[in-house]
């Protein structure tokens, strides 16, 4: 089983960053693809950004483009994103999940179905 630990969240003002870590507890993620999804109050979860598991392909929301950036750590057992120039509708929990099927496509990254493991949650909130 995969148990995955978000951590950097926070609360920042409009226009701020924040670093997102998503770390895996009990088996290394080398292999695996990962992802960020992320939650409003009343709005379905929706897909942020994704990346391969050598980190050779990465996707991203248009909502986020140029702003966010996702990376994998030295080791790719570790995967960070990094968030500049936040808006509050930024706001939101954000998700990491990983997959272990090295499937290609933006259908398998952007899809949270297609995603086996999930992290608790990590709240993330901006202020005007």
């Amino acid at each position: 089983q995969v148990q995955l630990v978000e951590s950097g969240g926070g609360l920042v003002q409009s226009g701020g960053s924040l670093r997102l870590s998503c770390a895996p507890s009990g088996r290394t993620l080398n292999m695996y693809r990962m992802g960020w999804f992320r939650q409003a109050p009343g709005k379905e979860r929706e897909f942020v950004s994704a990346i391969s598991w050598n980190g050779g392909t990465t996707y991203y929301a248009d909502s986020v483009k140029g702003r966010f950036s996702i990376s994998r750590g030295n080791a790719k057992n570790t995967v960070f994103l990094q968030m500049n120039t936040l808006k509050p509708e930024d706001t939101a929990v954000y998700y990491c999940a990983a997959d272990p099927n090295t499937y290609t496509g933006s259908y398998y990254y952007q899809v949270a179905e297609n995603y086996a493991y999930w992290g608790q949650g990590i709240q993330v909130t901006v202020s005007s």
